[in-house]
């Protein structure tokens, strides 16, 4: 495959976790090309929001992956699972004096 050395190229596989009446997905990444966590890294996600790094689960397969997330996330109120809107700082460059 003719990709940047950077570059990460996964095949997905989605699940959908319904918790209390709310769903959201956590989609399994099988590696092709790149640097993961593992062979296979299970994701929840909002389509475009991504929980926390703590709520992701890795693996060296996909069943071993999605095993590890849903043990991280089992019990936690799904709103938790995902950064605060705002929380990401601002670059030291950027804050006003």
């Amino acid at each position: 495959m003719e990709l940047h050395v950077n570059d990460i190229l996964t095949r997905i596989t989605r699940y959908n976790l319904i918790r209390k009446g709310r769903m959201i997905y956590i989609d399994v990444h099988q590696k092709i090309q790149g640097n993961l966590a593992g062979d296979y890294i299970a994701v929840p996600n909002l389509v475009n929001i991504v929980a926390k790094p703590e709520h992701q689960g890795a693996g060296n397969s996909e069943q071993e992956a999605l095993e590890s997330c849903l043990k991280k996330i089992k019990g936690k109120n799904i709103e938790d699972l995902f950064p605060a809107a705002g929380a990401e700082p601002v670059p030291k460059n950027l804050k006003k004096n």
